[in-house]
């Protein structure tokens, strides 16, 4: 019976130590807690103000306190420490910075030219008077070989002639020499034929369309008198365009003649039309800092019309595994490049990188950050002009403390 109530003391006695002893820890947990002390209360949005208690700052935020390890663990890393409230009021965005392809494409905006090697200027090879014009307004179409007008030389007239007397005379040299002069004053092989097999000069001579197209231009009317040095009319096909575009000077290696390219009109939407680079012309625009580079463009339906505006997609080589970010996380300014990048514990750090080429929304980060860092893409601008207010009171605070 003794024992039975011996054991039972006992394990009372054990049980009360260990509550007491869990109650004592708590107790010393929670006071430890309560005696840590703010060292003073701050604005995140002015952090370099200092109140000493709590309550609201002078614009009207709810004060923060700062404890010893938090300032310390700030200080050492050179972050800016920002709450989870302030950075959900101010829309912080963050990514991941990673390694991909970044593809060498180019977007700019040209216009559209003639293709000079399809345009064909009409003149004539003897001074003479335009009899009949048959094609009468600038942008009328023409097919290959149509009559375009009749043409009074009498120099033309005496080369018909001495053609005439040429095969009269059978002689073949004299035959040949006055055929030759007869092609050589753009008297048509047509037209040579006629007059061989009727032996008869015309006395209007024939102008045709050396190609198809439009007329471009036009300078003369019916009565006109002409002379060598007269361009009657211009002809353009415009079944095959080129397209002038600008690109920048730090895209100049990305360019060779023969890649491809894709050209959109808002006129046409939802349609593309394929091309190439045609030509990269010699010289950078000092002006614009911009090299001039031409496409070819087939244009079957014509749809393409001279002085349009199109805007033009350029593929380039692609460049593998390089560290990439969007554009919109990069802050530029005349001192270099930098970023700020998120700790995910409210601690943010503006950090110099050095940057490679970009394309469309990406830009390529040489150093200065490694893959799967988070970088902040929106709100960035706010963060980056209070770490250089917080190294600028750090700078004054290093030389007061200097003075003294």
């Amino acid at each position: 019976m003794r024992k039975s109530v011996l054991l039972i003391t006992v394990a009372v006695v054990l049980i009360l130590g260990a509550i007491i002893g869990r109650f004592s820890e708590r107790f010393i947990i929670s006071a430890e807690k309560t005696e840590k002390k703010p060292l003073y209360w701050i604005d995140s949005m002015e952090p370099q103000i200092h109140y000493p208690g709590p309550g609201k700052s002078r614009m009207g935020m709810e004060l923060i306190p700062v404890y010893p390890d938090e300032k310390k663990s700030t200080e050492e890393s050179g972050a800016i420490h920002i709450t989870s409230t302030v950075v959900n009021n101010l829309g912080v965005r963050t990514v991941l910075a990673q390694k991909g392809t970044l593809a060498r494409d180019i977007e700019t905006i040209g216009y559209i030219e003639p293709n000079e090697n399809k345009i064909s200027r009409i003149n004539p090879f003897a001074d003479g008077w335009i009899k009949r014009l048959v094609v009468k307004a600038v942008g009328e179409p023409v097919k290959k070989g149509q009559l375009l007008l009749q043409l009074y030389s009498p120099m033309l007239v005496n080369a018909q002639e001495e053609y005439l007397i040429a095969l009269e005379s059978k002689n073949q040299n004299l035959i040949n020499a006055s055929y030759k002069k007869l092609l050589a004053l753009r008297v048509s092989e047509q037209q040579i034929q006629q007059l061989k097999q009727t032996r008869k000069t015309n006395q209007l001579v024939d102008v045709y369309a050396p190609q198809d197209g439009i007329i471009s231009e036009l300078k003369i009317r019916e009565g006109s008198r002409v002379t060598p040095e007269t361009e009657i009319m211009s002809l353009i096909d415009l079944s095959n365009i080129w397209l002038i575009a600008q690109i920048y000077e730090d895209q100049v290696n990305w360019v060779k003649v023969g890649e491809v390219a894709e050209a959109r009109l808002p006129a046409f939407p939802g349609k593309v039309w394929k091309g190439e680079i045609d030509y990269i012309y010699p010289e950078v625009d000092p002006m614009t800092r911009t090299l001039k580079v031409r496409f070819r463009f087939n244009n079957p339906e014509g749809l393409l019309k001279p002085n349009m505006y199109a805007n033009i997609k350029l593929f380039g080589e692609s460049k593998p595994n390089v560290l990439t970010i969007p554009m919109e996380a990069l802050i530029r300014t005349s001192k270099g490049d930098r970023v700020v990048v998120s700790n995910d514990k409210g601690q943010f750090d503006v950090r110099p990188v050095s940057v490679g080429i970009e394309s469309s929304d990406q830009v390529e980060i040489l150093s200065g950050l490694t893959s799967g860092e988070k970088v902040v893409v929106s709100g960035q601008f706010l963060i980056d002009s209070e770490s250089n207010l917080k190294s600028s009171f750090e700078r004054l605070e290093g030389k007061k403390e200097g003075n003294e």
